[in-house]
């Protein structure tokens, strides 16, 4: 339920809980645009869900 809700915040910090670095960079440049922030939380959810 935390990782869901740091998914929606951010998530970037997600990837890099996960272990993920490189991904959790591309990840906070998809979240600097407004419009990628929605993308970035769909994948941050789909590393997350994957895993758990």
């Amino acid at each position: 339920m935390v990782m869901i809700i740091i998914c929606f915040l951010a998530p970037w910090l997600a990837m890099f809980l996960r272990g993920k670095v490189i991904q959790g960079i591309l990840c906070i440049l998809l979240h600097i645009t407004v419009i990628g922030w929605i993308p970035a939380t769909i994948w941050a959810l789909m590393v997350t869900r994957k895993e758990a």
